[in-house]
């Protein structure tokens, strides 16, 4: 069992930053790669960016690349999503999850546990 929290989220305007945390426990962390994903109201939930297990390998949504960086620290149990420039079609709920390697990784069946989601809004 891997029990995933993220924090972070909050409400900015266009153009801003934000930085969600997703902390890992139950498990040894270094095992698995993490995904985050979206979800807007209304809508399928979608990959944003992934993260191997020792965080050298990374994988990003075509519109989130440049502003959004993804990134992990295994001995603080931890993957951090870095995103700038912020736009209103970001406003979503964000969700991170872990996988074990079987299936695609850009897809939400290619992972096994998820967290409760934070919310992103970004006003215009």
């Amino acid at each position: 069992q891997v029990q995933l929290v993220e924090s972070g989220g909050g409400s900015v305007q266009s153009g801003g930053s934000l930085r969600l945390s997703c902390v890992a426990s139950g498990t040894t962390f270094a095992r698995y790669g993490i995904g985050w994903f979206r979800q807007a109201p209304g809508k399928e939930r979608e990959f944003v960016a992934a993260v191997d297990w020792n965080g050298d390998s990374t994988y990003y949504e075509d519109s989130v690349k440049g502003r959004f960086f993804i990134s992990r620290d295994n001995a603080k149990n931890t993957v951090w999503l870095q995103m700038n420039s912020l736009k209103p079609e970001d406003t979503a709920i964000y969700y991170c999850a872990s996988r074990g390697g079987r299936g695609n990784l850009y897809q939400v069946e290619g992972y096994d546990y998820w967290g409760q989601g934070t919310q992103v809004t970004v006003s215009s």
